[in-house]
């Protein structure tokens, strides 16, 4: 029996990794986002969380562990809380709300505490194929002569990303967890000191990159698009800084308030670019001049695109920009690993042969296109 010959094989794994993305990339639109708690330390020795969470899922009991909601035993009944009034959603979460508090774990010193329920605010029904994020406020008492503090989230509840901070000081301390990870220990009183610039650039670099890989399988198709049409080295970095430097002209104009446009409009646009750029690749050969300038304008619009992540975890006060150019070079890194490992799998090989445009650009670059369509029509029509 002959062996398949290395590069082919490779060939074929890329060909794989594509389809991977595009069979994947609906189900991820329907994955859980992470809760988003900050923890603000008051003076007269209470302290206040809010919580920004997908209080459907929770209620519904979907978890990290579903790769698409729409896929779980219990997505008739998710889909239902998703369509409620507030004041609806908010009566299922009070029923809901002991188990909640349950998977809650907020520790001073080791010792848990037990927040008081003071509220949700449940957001109007909107377009229904985006989560619905709603907040929900605790309060409680900071133990005299506590050092440090702790934040847990049970497992089921999904990813977590916790601020801690006080009402006057501007530091602000950020962690990053996955489903059932405990926090890192947040120093209390005076010792609440900013992350160092260090810290603080290596925190938000690896939240770019893993932006990219592995949850913006919408950024990678985009990536992708772009690779497969020249294998070129200097039209194809000419086109990665061209969509560099745009997403983040406007991911610091986003942040800054310079410019804003609702995710109902962006994503769906985001979407749209995808498919531009795949069908390039289907109808001509050569990369065209204009082409740059595309990936440029197209590249604004990621850029309002990853606003949205960092509106929602928010940037520290202290070390704004440092911040703001890790999360922008995690996600170049990101970008930079995506073409790396597509030019491994196939431009090494199979740049100079006759059959690649026949056998890898077009066949992958429709698959690209078909999912690029389906995602713009999800979320303009949900």
């Amino acid at each position: 029996m002959n062996k398949i010959p290395y590069p082919i094989s490779l060939s074929y794994f890329f060909i794989l990794f594509v389809v991977l993305v595009v069979v994947s990339g609906p189900a991820r639109a329907h994955q859980v986002l992470p809760s988003v708690v900050t923890v603000t330390l008051q003076e007269s020795g209470t302290y206040l969380v809010s919580v920004n969470l997908n209080a459907e899922a929770l209620i519904a009991g979907i978890g990290p562990d579903e790769e698409d909601t729409d896929d779980s035993v219990n997505a008739g009944f998710y889909d239902a809380l998703r369509l409620l009034p507030p004041r609806e959603l908010e009566a299922e979460f009070a029923k809901f709300l002991p188990v909640w508090l349950d998977g809650v774990e907020l520790a001073f010193d080791g010792e848990r505490s037990a927040p008081e329920f003071r509220g949700i605010v449940v957001p109007p029904v909107g377009n229904v194929s985006r989560q619905r994020i709603s907040r929900v406020a605790l309060e409680g008492s900071i133990p005299a002569g506590a050092t440090e503090l702790t934040w847990q989230y049970r497992a089921a509840f999904g990813d977590s990303a916790v601020r801690v901070g006080s009402a006057d000081n501007a530091a602000i301390q950020t962690d990053f967890l996955q489903a059932g990870q405990i926090s890192k220990p947040f120093p209390l009183g005076a010792e609440l000191v900013p992350l160092s610039r260090s810290e603080v650039f290596v925190d938000y670099t690896w939240l770019g990159f893993t932006h990219i890989l592995p949850k913006g399988l919408d950024h990678i198709l985009f990536v992708l698009g772009i690779f497969l049409l020249s294998l070129k080295l200097r039209p194809l970095l000419w086109q990665v800084t061209a969509f560099t430097v745009a997403h983040s002209i406007t991911l610091a104009m986003s942040l800054f308030g310079l410019v804003s446009l609702p995710a109902n409009i962006v994503e769906p646009l985001i979407a749209a670019s995808i498919v531009y750029v795949a069908v390039e690749n289907i109808l001509t050969d050569k990369l065209q001049p204009w082409r740059i300038y595309v990936v440029f304008a197209f590249g604004l619009l990621h850029g309002l695109g990853f606003a949205g992540v960092l509106t929602e975890l928010g940037l520290p006060r202290s070390e704004f920009v440092t911040a703001l150019i890790a999360f922008n070079v995690g996600v170049e890194l990101g970008q930079l690993t995506v073409i790396v490992m597509a030019f491994l799998a196939v431009g090494l090989w199979f740049r100079n042969r006759e059959w690649y445009r026949q056998r890898i650009v077009i066949p992958c670059s429709l698959l690209i296109a078909l999912t690029g369509a389906y995602w713009t029509v999800e979320r303009v029509l949900g």
